[in-house]
């Protein structure tokens, strides 16, 4: 065969694989597009991973959290019958056993799973009594019971049961004890502010019954011949007076509620010291609705004719601010009687001058421990001088105390 011949074969059998400017630009175009396309998928990989708990020890704790959150709010009542039966399944998912039982002291509260035919209380009280975690091998089960203790109270336990119960579901039993047990302490905590915050009410309204039932029943007897018809006037306002302080629902009331009782109260006041007590009133409308906290006020007023005026041969004037300040309403008491040394005011606030101003003191804990340490009672006195009293309210609708 001719050499050239040959050549001409090869020639055309290489133009064969050879592509086109156009091809190749295309097939440029395209690798670099999937190496884009790659780069971007890596990349949002790796964004959305530091984004959305990427890895798996991220992804446990957020499990583990949102376990947690959802089991709290039924112990929000202690260690009840409803609220163990609502966290019970809870609790076994966080574990990851078979079977879960909460107890009290005295019974199963609740279960949740598989359990043994078994006892369970029976379980419960060998580590309620030795106010530690116990493993119990059961037929074919193991049972991990950690106590609940609570201030030094076994209240109940937590009982997981598993095929078999290796170390870390002892060690998770054990901590999930410990978490049941703060929540109800907490639960506690708060059962014994509700109870605190009722018997300072109470306290309260011990203090206005013996020494102004006493004297509103003597000034209404001294009407009854002479002006029979303020006696029967003074009979009704002492009836809505009382009726008032001694409700028995509610922590709180309206700003306008407690200024009718504390009008109330003044005009039998008035009827017996007569013109040696002045009132004047200074009320902005717009607060007349702010909520506060039930006989918060009252108290300070009785004050102000017990120990400001009730001893000055001349009586004194009584003058009851209310103003929007933002935020708050800022309420005023002031009598220009008497006064008292700062220094035995602030025994008074202490709680060391026992017998002495005790609705003042009353009122100023029921007011740091509603609105927090800067809205107790403001105070301003000195011998011969009189006294204000300052109370600043937040215009929110504040928590309910009702256990």
């Amino acid at each position: 065969m001719p050499a050239g011949r040959g050549r001409h074969d090869s020639a055309a059998r290489y133009a064969e694989y050879m592509l086109s400017p156009a091809a190749e630009t295309t097939l440029i175009a395209g690798i670099v597009v999937v190496a884009v396309a790659a780069v971007v998928f890596v990349g949002y990989k790796l964004f959305t991973a530091s984004r959305d708990l990427g890895t798996d020890a991220d992804r446990a704790t957020y499990q583990t959290l949102h376990t947690v959150s959802l089991a709290a709010p039924h112990f929000a009542r202690g260690l009840t019958a409803d609220g163990a039966a609502q966290a019970a399944r809870h609790l076994r998912g966080l574990l990851g056993c078979q079977g879960l039982a909460l107890t009290d002291a005295t019974a199963v509260l609740a279960e949740d799973g598989t359990l043994p035919d078994a006892d369970v209380l029976a379980l419960a009280r060998q580590a309620m009594s030795l106010g530690r975690t116990q493993v119990v091998h059961l037929d074919g089960w193991d049972a991990v019971c950690a106590p609940v203790t609570v201030q030094s109270r076994v209240a109940g336990t937590v009982v997981a049961v598993a095929a078999k119960a290796d170390s870390g579901l002892v060690r998770a039993g054990t901590e999930v004890a410990a978490w049941v047990a703060a929540q109800v302490a907490l639960a506690e905590l708060d059962e014994s502010r509700a109870r605190l915050a009722e018997a300072e009410v109470k306290a309260l309204r011990a203090q206005i019954s013996p020494h102004f039932i006493y004297n509103s029943l003597g000034a209404i007897a001294s009407f009854i011949n002479t002006d029979p018809q303020r006696a029967r006037q003074l009979v009704v306002e002492f009836a809505d007076f009382t009726r008032y302080t001694f409700r028995r629902h509610g922590d709180f009331t309206t700003l306008s509620e407690e200024l009718q009782a504390i009008d109330r109260y003044l005009l039998l006041e008035k009827a017996r010291f007569g013109e040696r007590i002045g009132v004047r009133l200074e009320i902005a409308p717009e607060v007349l609705t702010t909520v506060i906290p039930f006989l918060s006020l009252q108290p300070l007023v009785e004050n102000a004719v017990r120990h400001g005026l009730e001893g000055e041969p001349e009586g004194g004037l009584i003058t009851i601010t209310a103003r929007d300040a933002g935020q708050h309403a800022v309420i005023t008491v002031e009598d220009d009687g008497a006064g008292m040394e700062p220094e035995a005011l602030r025994g008074v606030l202490a709680g060391t001058a026992d017998g002495v101003h005790v609705g003042l003191r009353n009122v100023d804990i029921r007011m740091r421990q509603l609105y927090g340490p800067d809205h107790g009672l403001v105070v301003e006195t000195a011998p011969g001088a009189g006294t204000l009293i300052t109370v600043r309210v937040p215009k929110f609708q504040p928590p309910r105390l009702d256990p």
